[in-house]
């Protein structure tokens, strides 16, 4: 697709378009709920983990096989260095998508088995519709060996990181969607 082709292209509303170097268009949806969901999640690294984590948000992370993903939070190794412009899935301990109207199916499936085969040590769906966070963790090679649910408002979940550091999520601070919003 050309320069003058993009700039002419109609995008739908209430999505971000990312162009990769590689040469993909993704459209993702962007909701308030999406938005908000993702702030708190980055406001509990800085309480856990410190200002300066490695903790990218929607930027790209290098897999092997062209499956290359930016995920909606990811927590890097502190020694964690790029190679060439991204950093690798090998830096990775922790990986949290939220669940949009759009990418449940996704999210829940496709992205558990990817994250898993891969061996990221920690993968969070972080759902706002259905008010919970599943946390798998133990990677096999299509998916996890544990998942857990917790519910929203039952306070702080301590999810510990292959390197020793702790990262807390609050359940009680992430947003829910209001009323007529809708999935």
């Amino acid at each position: 697709m050309s320069l003058d082709s993009i700039a002419r292209a109609t995008f739908p509303e209430g999505h971000v378009v990312f162009f990769g170097i590689d040469g993909k268009i993704i459209l993702t949806p962007q909701s308030y709920e999406h938005s908000s969901t993702i702030k708190s999640m980055q406001y509990d690294t800085v309480v856990s983990l410190g200002r300066h984590a490695k903790t990218p948000s929607d930027v790209y992370i290098d897999f092997p096989a062209d499956e290359n993903s930016a995920p909606d939070l990811a927590i890097l190794r502190e020694d964690a260095r790029r190679e060439g412009k991204r950093h690798t899935f090998e830096d990775v301990l922790l990986i949290s998508e939220v669940v949009s109207v759009s990418s449940a199916r996704k999210d829940y499936d496709d992205c558990t088995a990817k994250y898993g085969r891969y061996g990221i040590p920690v993968y969070l769906i972080v759902d706002p519709y259905a008010a919970e966070a599943v946390l798998h963790t133990e990677p096999t090679g299509n998916g996890y060996g544990t998942s857990r649910v917790h519910s929203y408002g039952t306070g702080k979940l301590p999810i510990p990181l292959a390197d020793g550091r702790t990262f807390v999520l609050d359940l009680d601070e992430l947003p829910l969607p209001e009323a007529d919003s809708g999935r």
